[in-house]
């Protein structure tokens, strides 16, 4: 079973059991964020995670062969149509350079880790519209001079 077969077979079971990705990572002790990009093909899984995940959806085995696969991190280059995802890209479109700077700034020249990284996402009530609220947390890597 490769990713986009393995994807296809979890995200059907999650819709089939009408689970959340909240309730799913909880059963499995992992995040919710972390579990969904696993589950998208986006991120592997240990064997033991990876049969938690296959037990909680009800899944073949064989899936749990694919979830713990290492991923090709690969994504389609056309500009995103999906609304909320292209806003993603707008942010990083109109913010990026900005984000980089302030960040060089506080941390001298360097990068942050999308490998050593957690992502929440919260929900922010308010009485005007309730907020998205995401929290991206990655280790600063510095550039190192040879």
């Amino acid at each position: 079973m490769d990713k986009l077969e393995m994807r296809h077979t979890l995200l059907a079971a999650k819709a089939r059991k009408k689970l959340s990705w909240d309730e799913i990572a909880s059963a499995i002790g992992m995040s919710p964020v972390w579990t969904a990009s696993a589950c998208y093909g986006m991120n592997s899984a240990s064997q033991t995670v990876a049969h938690k995940l296959c037990d909680v959806l009800e899944v073949e085995s064989d899936v749990a062969e694919a979830l713990q696969a290492f991923p090709v991190k690969a994504w389609d280059e056309a500009i995103p149509q999906d609304p909320f995802v292209y806003r993603l890209y707008e942010v990083v479109g109109v913010y990026g350079e900005t984000l980089k700077d302030v960040v060089q700034e506080k941390f001298g020249d360097g990068i942050m880790s999308a490998i050593d990284f957690t992502m929440d996402v919260d929900k922010v009530e308010d009485p005007k519209g309730d907020r998205v609220l995401l929290t991206l947390n990655g280790k600063f890597l510095p550039y190192k001079a040879w």
